[in-house]
């Protein structure tokens, strides 16, 4: 493929949208674990700001849509730390996500995948 040399310059990826049962809860959970903090509410949506500095959330009350995969197998938090594993683990169950796998890349470099409220795949990991 030929490379395009008017290549737009951005922020990085800025946003996820997620279909949710309620966006109330999606939003206790996201707050809980990752930090984000509500910037904008409708009826049918609340939105996130955080962790990073760009990063947007945006949970869309669509109950029949609520955690389908549609081709996304996961999405990712990078942690900044790694023996900050085992508190991103905690922090999961106690706000009502659960975890289906963890270990490590290689010596040091742990990971957990876990689910959300909805059933949304995260993995977590430091690298």
């Amino acid at each position: 493929l030929p490379i395009c040399s008017a290549m737009i310059k951005t922020h990085g990826l800025s946003h996820v949208a997620l279909s949710v049962l309620d966006p109330d809860r999606s939003l206790a959970f996201y707050q809980a674990v990752f930090g984000v903090r509500e910037y904008f509410r409708s009826d049918s949506t609340v939105q996130a700001l955080g962790p990073g500095q760009y990063d947007v959330m945006a949970f869309e009350k669509r109950p029949a849509g609520a955690g389908v995969p549609g081709g996304i197998i996961h999405f990712g938090f990078r942690l900044t730390r790694p023996e900050d594993i085992d508190a991103a683990v905690t922090a999961v169950e106690v706000a009502g996500g659960t975890v289906t796998s963890r270990g490590e890349f290689g010596p040091g470099l742990p990971y957990a995948f876990v689910r959300d409220p909805d059933g949304y795949e995260i993995e977590i990991w430091f690298e």
